[in-house]
């Protein structure tokens, strides 16, 4: 089975999902509205620039999923997803999926937003894995940190190589990755099938010197 993987922010989704939730926090009150968006836009731009410090970024981003109940924490995600998500989905993405799909390739996202926000963009995209940024629980509860290796930048080869090694009966070769970001110049040199979705400028760059395949869903 071939595997297509698919980067999700500015990709299958036309905005950013971590940052949007941040937004959502702001607009629920579950965070103080001035210092929390003044830090959320900052990182969305070292992000871009691509000098995101990931761990500096997770201890802010992870901190209100500490702070609340988990059922509140869930009821806004409810929300989120009809008021947020589902305007972003593109079209197109979903077409690209289904090609994928009817091909009979194994669908993966994988991304540097945390499973918190993720998981259920993943299910409603039908994909068949999700690796993401995973969010520490204890007794029920989220910590506010990491658990494991981050999936941002190189993180996201060792949690891919991790997974497929878990994974033996997904071929390696012939493998797709579709992204937008520079951060995911790692992964997209180790694919065989490399694609810059509406890339950052940094990425159109490098998609064009080498050769890769650039494609919009816009």
């Amino acid at each position: 089975m071939r595997l297509a993987i698919f980067d999700l922010d500015n990709t299958l989704i036309s905005g950013d999902s971590d940052h949007a939730w941040g937004e959502y926090l702001i607009r629920v009150g579950a965070v103080d509205e001035e210092r929390y968006r003044r830090a959320n836009d900052e990182y969305l731009r070292n992000y871009e620039a691509g000098t995101l410090d990931i761990d500096d970024y997770l201890s802010f981003s992870l901190q209100p999923l500490a702070q609340h109940p988990r059922e509140l924490l869930e009821a806004w995600r409810r929300g989120f997803m009809s008021q947020v998500i589902e305007p972003m989905v593109l079209p197109k993405a979903e077409a690209l999926l289904d090609r994928h799909r009817e091909a009979g390739d194994f669908l993966m996202i994988i991304t540097a937003t945390n499973r918190f926000v993720t998981a259920p963009i993943a299910e409603r995209f039908k994909v068949d894995e999700l690796i993401a940024i995973e969010v520490e629980e204890r007794d029920g509860a989220y910590t506010g940190r990491v658990a494991g290796v981050p999936s941002f930048q190189r993180g996201k080869v060792t949690r891919l190589e991790a997974w497929l090694a878990e994974h033996p009966e997904i071929e390696r070769e012939g493998c797709w990755f579709y992204s937008d970001s520079r951060n995911d110049l790692p992964l997209l040199e180790r694919v065989d099938h490399p694609v810059a979705v509406d890339p950052d400028p940094t990425l159109k760059i490098e998609a064009e010197r080498r050769g890769w395949t650039v494609m919009s869903l816009r």
